[in-house]
């Protein structure tokens, strides 16, 4: 696989630009950030010492806030992985095409957006993986529910709490396994 590529200017000049290398998503020198995104967001960590750590964050805004403070406290949750994890290398998430309800679809759309701002603002490479390839990936069916992820994430030593977090541990396994969908 090669690798891939991050432009940087040089010091103090804004031309020329230089490439620089990022080793690919499996050598266990790049941290990676999984999310399956939502209210209730699982999370799994694997940071540039290969340690998974994982979990999940909820979201819920209170009666006397607006919409968008779920969005701000996301933004800012992400910050604080990044300055406790060191630089995330790269962001791999839960792309989901089908919502239950609309009030769903636009949260879920809140999340996206402001994950891939805050992608965008630090250059960090992000990637969407589809339900079925990660309900395939851990469990050999691609319409598996949700009690047959968790079993399979048990099966590889995790213990999440939650289907979101066996959903966010599965996309990292997946990322890490497959090198983002390249092996």
């Amino acid at each position: 696989m090669a690798s891939a590529t991050l432009i940087v200017p040089t010091a103090g000049a804004s031309v020329p630009r230089i490439p620089i290398a990022l080793p690919p998503v499996g050598t266990g020198t790049t941290s990676v950030l999984a999310l399956d995104l939502g209210t209730a967001t699982g999370w799994a960590l694997r940071g540039r010492d290969d340690r998974i750590t994982s979990g999940t964050i909820t979201f819920r805004t209170s009666r006397f806030e607006g919409g968008g403070m779920r969005y701000l406290r996301f933004q800012n949750w992400l910050g604080q992985i990044a300055r406790l994890a060191g630089p995330i290398d790269r962001v791999v998430f839960e792309e989901v095409r089908r919502h239950a309800s609309t009030d769903s679809s636009h949260v879920y759309g809140g999340f996206l957006a402001t994950m891939t701002a805050w992608c965008e603002q630090r250059e960090t490479a992000y990637q969407g993986v589809p339900v079925g390839t990660i309900k395939r990936f851990a469990t050999g069916r691609g319409n598996a529910d949700k009690t047959a992820v968790i079993a399979a994430i048990r099966l590889r030593g995790f213990n999440p709490s939650d289907d979101n977090e066996a959903d966010a541990l599965a996309i990292l396994l997946w990322a890490i396994e497959t090198q983002g969908g390249v092996a």
